[in-house]
């Protein structure tokens, strides 16, 4: 069967089950976007900015549980998406991008729309792919799947030349994939999980610490929590990393890190035993890194070698797929017969609870007063009863999201880790939308990064995701009002937005609706009526306090245990 490029696109796209791509056409992808239409194999989200189809195709992703996809075009439309790839390798979320490239003969002569994309995008993907002839399209996007989807998942870019789109060849599909250089390790060295086995039934002072692969690997949570019951250890979870584990269960200490609880960060700055499944140690996790966990051997599972011992050494390494060890280490458990010991247990848990007991979340809303936003959040959760899928923009609003809204399942919480891109909930809030269009999905944004992307309000009300965007508009850039207010002597150089838009005005100009609310007492009546609106999408803007900080923080470079509170 001969066929163009082109056509073999969408058929490899076909066969590697494909049902939605999100992109922006121009000259240089015609071709597949032609095919595209002729064939209507699947269904294209047409986003207004190629940034978003990145963060969209991450935010599918996330809520599916399929590898996202997205196309866009050449030079500018590739360099577009480069913050969406970025963000997409920071957090480990598998997505194909396909870009399209000037003909052949042109790479290299400044070219209308040119630039140099395998070269922008290399340190931004876990892999690219310049295809340079029609015979190797297929196959590079067989691999190209395979590669986003297998051992640490991650953003793969295909930048595919006019050419090669138009060009015809013999269409072989190849079923199998074998890349001498790309073998990822699934299984954990038996002998290392019973070595790890052995460590945690001898602990006096565990604590398990876990990352945002447990929501990547589906099955990993239900695993995870298992073995915790088993064992009645700790747990904390990193930003990434929750809805791994039920907000609600009596051994969640809550969040680690800059903004964790106080419970959390001083359980880890004590335990004697530190097992790490699926998390990288990053510095705002560790905080002064010689300062953390400074009494634990550490056991670090992860299915990327390169991550453990990078940042904090490992005295028992384990490389392999968070859902296989996990599964190994309950057979192991069941195979030693042994138990914790539960005296020093016992102990360590009542030194928890009286760390507990600071109840550092707390906070006061009185109801004649002006909004407060943790108040927001904690009626958001209470109205969905804790089942809406929530993604984040960055900054104040993304921590208190983090912080208040509690997750007991995985898959639910959407927000930027790891590069911590301003912009990036709304798009992924209609990504996980497309995903699962059933679910309530919330996008808890501030009124400074809301602006980020605000163009896809158009995408938003084009294909009729019922995405509610709950503003707390506080009119600062509010992390960084907080860091000048703490650190620069309240110098607020440049945070305070001065000149916001009326966003009720705006979403109703895009076709939504659109609501403000000043006070405490007309906050439950505005989300319930976001709730019953699945017709089109809804903005709140909630007015709240213009200078409430997120508490508890700990100050960059300080240790875990150096806490302000509120």
């Amino acid at each position: 069967m001969k066929l163009t490029g082109a056509e073999i696109f969408v058929e490899c796209l076909k066969r590697e089950g494909v049902e939605i791509i999100f992109g922006y056409p121009g000259g240089a992808v015609l071709p597949m976007y032609d095919e595209i239409f002729k064939k209507n194999y699947f269904r294209h989200i047409l986003v207004r900015h190629e940034q978003a189809a990145l963060h969209a195709a991450n935010g599918y992703a996330r809520a599916s549980g399929k590898c996202g996809v997205a196309l866009v075009t050449s030079g500018p439309g590739a360099t577009n998406a480069v913050t969406g790839l970025a963000d997409s390798l920071a957090d480990s979320i598998p997505t194909v991008c396909f870009s399209g490239q000037v003909p052949t003969h042109l790479i290299g002569n400044d070219a209308f729309q040119e630039a140099d994309t395998v070269g922008i995008t290399r340190s931004a993907t876990k892999h690219n792919f310049l295809v340079k002839r029609v015979e190797d399209l297929a196959l590079t996007i067989r691999q190209a799947f395979h590669i986003a989807t297998t051992g640490r998942p991650g953003p793969v870019l295909v930048d595919i030349p006019k050419d090669v789109a138009t060009a015809s060849c013999e269409f072989r599909y190849p079923e199998q994939v074998e890349m001498r250089s790309y073998k990822p390790v699934t299984r954990g060295h038996q002998g290392q999980i019973r070595r790890a086995v052995k460590m945690m039934l001898a602990a006096k002072r565990p604590v398990f610490y876990t990352g945002g692969a447990i929501n990547g690997a589906r099955g990993s949570a239900e695993l995870l929590t298992k073995l915790v019951r088993r064992l009645g250890f700790p747990i904390t979870n990193t930003l990434m990393g929750l809805g791994g584990f039920p907000y609600d269960d009596e051994h969640f200490l809550g969040m680690l890190g800059m903004h964790g609880t106080y419970e959390a960060n001083m359980a880890v700055s004590h335990c004697d035993l530190l097992i790490a499944i699926g998390a990288r140690f990053d510095d705002r996790v560790t905080g002064k890194i010689e300062a953390f966990a400074p009494e634990a051997k550490v056991i670090h599972v992860d299915v990327d070698p390169s991550s453990i011992s990078k940042n904090v050494h490992a005295h028992l390494p384990i490389v392999g797929d968070v859902k296989v060890v996990l599964g190994q280490m309950l057979e192991a458990l069941d195979a030693a017969r042994g138990e914790p010991n539960a005296e020093a247990l016992k102990v360590w848990w009542h030194q928890i609870n009286e760390w507990r007991e600071r109840d550092c979340l707390h906070f006061e809303q009185d109801m004649d007063g002006p909004i407060k936003p943790q108040y927001v959040i904690k009626r958001l959760h209470e109205l969905t009863r804790g089942e809406a899928i929530i993604a984040t923009e960055v900054g104040q609003h993304q921590m208190w999201a983090a912080q208040h809204y509690g997750f007991r399942q995985p898959h639910r919480w959407l927000t930027s880790g790891g590069l911590g891109t301003m912009g990036y909930g709304f798009p992924a809030a209609i990504g996980a939308q497309i995903a699962r269009p059933d679910a309530t999905v919330i996008d808890i944004a501030g009124d400074a990064s809301i602006q980020m992307n605000i163009q896809e309000l158009s995408t938003a009300m084009q294909h009729k995701t019922p995405v509610i965007i709950a503003i707390l508009n506080n009119s600062y850039m509010g992390m960084v009002r907080q860091w000048q207010e703490m650190f620069y002597e309240s110098r607020y150089s440049h945070s305070y937005c001065d000149s916001l838009p009326d966003f009720v005005q705006l979403a109703e100009a895009y076709g939504g609706v659109g609501m403000r609310v000043e006070r405490p007492g007309d906050v439950d009546a505005a989300i319930e009526k976001a709730l019953a609106n699945r017709d089109t999408f809804t903005v709140i803007d909630f007015i709240v306090t213009k200078e409430e900080n997120v508490y508890p923080m700990v100050p960059a470079g300080a240790a875990l245990n150096e806490m302000v509170l509120a």
